[in-house]
């Protein structure tokens, strides 16, 4: 458990140093997206997105486990 939490922390802390490059990706931006604009309001629901980052965590927790 110690380690998958520094593991998780380092990630963490990578994604933060990396943000100006990672918000360039197209995530929350894939077709499938719901994203709904009105006067005043504005509602997103990055369904494939989080479909897609689902699946690719999954793959790298299975090979890690391996």
């Amino acid at each position: 458990m110690q380690k998958f939490l520094i593991i998780t922390g380092l990630l963490l802390v990578a994604a933060g140093l990396a943000w100006p490059w990672l918000r360039r990706l197209p995530l929350g931006r894939l077709p499938g997206d719901i994203h709904v604009v009105r006067e005043g309001f504005s509602f997103s629901f990055p369904i494939v997105t989080c479909i897609v980052l689902s699946i690719v965590v999954s793959l790298l927790l299975w090979l890690f486990r391996r």
